[in-house]
This record gives structure tokens, sequence and C-alpha cells, in this order.
């Protein structure tokens, strides 16, 4: 077993181990994928203020996301297809996050079902919402994370249409994947990867197939999402799906302080400073550069967490002392996920946390709540100059 000190060791399993068209799928980006590296390298341009002769006895990691206690500030942001990178990828990702105290959000283009999940869990998850045109299957599976215990509703806001993202239409992405000569001579070498999913019944969009009416079988589905986006999403569809929840709401892909005002106008619960991990608008600015403006503006208001880019635990660190009061984590923990399965995201969540613990110590800090500005050295421009 192969010694793993940061997520990098897990990226490089997760790449040897998971089919091309898989991992490729979680590690891209739209277009030029500029969005998509400025996410990771934009946190680089922070430094740290080094603090000495302080006591460091006795940290704590522990916080509270929208009430519900944490063992570390971060969330398992939703992802879609996990089962496919590792055999009931939902399953094993959302029993680590139960494991090791943090929440674990369901994607709504998940391999496993809400009612998979459930069947084998015992804490609470989240749910991601992909809103549709077909306003019934929104009202059912609404009505199904409702019946599954599902504490807290998650709206995405940036995905409206589909941004292009050139290695997967090159790959013939699918879930199955389906066996052209590409594909097959690909899996021959991902035995490992392949024993596991033969024996697993999970290998399509079961939150979606046997759910709509007109998606009911593998030639169906991939027609049936392809249209099914809702380009209409606006504010007042928003609050219609709020009332209809009736529990807490957590609003995802703000970039932008206009809409972070209409998040609390709306009353989320929550806000995600996000830009959908690059893969949505390439050229939209970073994450990290937009958190301060955001938490600036409607912080007061309404928790402001941070999504995309997350690659370590001082990463984690920069997004707390820059305001945010929680982050979400989306490749950071599927590395591990097709690394290893259920111990890979452990792992991923354990390397997070050691590093964010001793990172705050060194800092001078020894509560994850009481990080702040003062631990940072932040370039002058670093949230642009723009025009």
């Amino acid at each position: 077993m192969p010694v793993i000190t940061c997520i990098d060791d897990l990226k490089r399993l997760h790449k040897r181990r998971a089919p091309k068209m898989f991992y490729d799928y979680a590690e891209s980006g739209s277009w030029t994928e500029q969005t998509f590296r400025e996410n990771v390298s934009d946190f680089e341009k922070i430094r740290l203020r080094q603090r000495v002769a302080v006591d460091m006895s006795n940290r704590t990691t522990a916080s509270t996301m929208i009430g519900r206690e944490v063992s570390l500030p971060v969330a398992l942001a939703p992802v879609g297809l996990l089962g496919m990178q590792n055999a009931d990828g939902e399953i094993k990702s959302a029993r680590a996050a139960e494991k090791f105290g943090v929440p674990y959000t369901l994607s709504t283009m998940s391999i496993c079902s809400i009612e998979d999940v459930r069947e084998h869990t015992k804490a609470p998850f989240w749910f991601q919402l992909y809103v549709m045109r077909d306003e019934e299957f929104v009202d059912n599976i609404i009505a199904r994370a409702k019946n599954a215990g599902v504490d807290a509703l998650v709206i995405t806001l940036d995905l409206q249409i589909l941004g292009q993202r050139h290695k997967d239409l090159k790959n013939g992405l699918s879930a199955p994947p389906k066996p052209t000569l590409k594909t097959m001579i690909d899996l021959s070498t991902k035995w490992a990867w392949g024993l596991e999913m033969l024996g697993t019944k999970r290998r399509t969009f079961r939150n979606i197939v046997g759910h709509a009416k007109s998606a009911t079988d593998m030639s169906s589905l991939s027609s049936w999402t392809a249209e099914q986006f809702e380009p209409r999403l606006d504010w007042s569809m928003i609050a219609r799906l709020k009332e209809k929840w009736g529990g807490k709401v957590i609003l995802k892909g703000v970039l932008d302080v206009e809409d972070a005002k209409k998040c609390v106008e709306v009353g989320a619960d929550a806000i995600i400073v996000s830009n959908h991990g690059g893969r949505q608008l390439d050229g939209a600015v970073s994450s990290i550069r937009v958190l301060p403006s955001i938490v600036a503006a409607v912080g007061d208001q309404t928790e402001v967490w941070l999504d995309s880019g997350i690659r370590s635990g001082q990463d984690i660190l920069k997004a707390l002392a820059l305001g945010a009061k929680g982050t979400m984590i989306g490749r950071a923990y599927v590395y591990g996920l097709g690394a290893m399965g259920e111990k890979g995201v452990t792992t991923a969540l354990q390397v997070l946390q050691k590093e964010l613990d001793i990172s705050m110590a060194l800092c001078g800090k020894r509560d994850v709540k009481d990080l702040g500005r003062d631990v940072l050295l932040v370039p002058e421009d670093f949230e642009g100059r723009w025009q």
C-alpha cells in the first residue's frame, strides 16, 4: 500500500485505476480550462502569516455548517457519476462522510439513488437539485428527498445550460460505458475497477431511470438529460422551490455580489461561492478571488461557503480566513474514491484535516472558528482591478 501524504497522491492512484473517460470527467473544465486551472493557482497567490511563541495545545477543527456540527468545516460537494469512479461510489462517499462527521451531498445525476444512499447510511445527507423542465419529476424527487430524511436542499444555479467539456465529447462519456473498441481497450487495463462494477446492480442514473416518464431505459436517458435542464430558472422559480421544499436551502453557483444579494432576498440558509469547478463559464473569475467581496456584501445575513479549487487543508484555511463559514470539496475526495473507495474518501478527509490543523497552529490559532484575515498575506490586487 503506497504512503498517502497529500491529495495529489490520491489523484495519481485514481488516474491509474479508473477508466479514462471517468477520470477525465472529474479532471476537466469547460473550453480552454482557464477557470478550472485558476481555481487552484489563485490559492497559491495568498501567503500564510507565521506566528511563533504562542500556545498551540488543545487545537480543534470542529465547527458548524447551517447549524450542523462538523468535525471540520467541509462538506462533500455533489458530484455526478460517482458510482462510475468506484462501484457504489455515492454510498461509499456518504458512509465515509458520516463516519468522519461531515455532510455528504448527493447529486441529482448520481448513479446510486436517494433511496440507495438512505438504505446504507444513518446520518442525514443533503440533496443537490438540478432544476428540470419536467415539473412532475422535480416535484417527485423533492418528495423522495423528504421521505429519505434529507435535511438540506442544495439548488444548483449555474447549470441552466451545459458548458462544453471537450474531453467528455471525445471520450464518448456515458454510464455505463458504451462498448466501443477504444473503450474496451481501456477497460481491459482496468480489471480491478471492472470486477467491482460487475458486483453491483447500480450502473446508471438511478435517480432518473424509472422515475422520469420519458427516461425508461438507457437509450432514452441521454436524450432526456440533454433536453431537461431548465433554461428559464429565475429567482421567482427558486423562491417557489424553496417554499415547496419547506426546509433549509443552500444556493450553489454564485460568483457575483448582486446575485449573492438576490440569494439573501429569497431566504437562502447558505450561499456557495462556486463556478462549478470551472466546468461551466470558462473565463470566469476563480471562486477564491470573489469570495471576499461576497462575504463583505452578505456575510452578516447568511452563511457564505466556498467551493471550487480546494486541494489542501491550507486552501481550506485560506477560504475560512477570508470569511467563508464553510467549504465544499469535490475533486479532492473524488480522487480518493477513485483510488481506494470508501477508505480513499476517508484518507482524503484525514489529509485535509491534518494540513488544516498544523497550518492553523503555525499561524498562531488553536480554533478553526478564530481564523481571520490576520493570518493571511493577500496581494493588494488579489480581487482584481477590473474596469
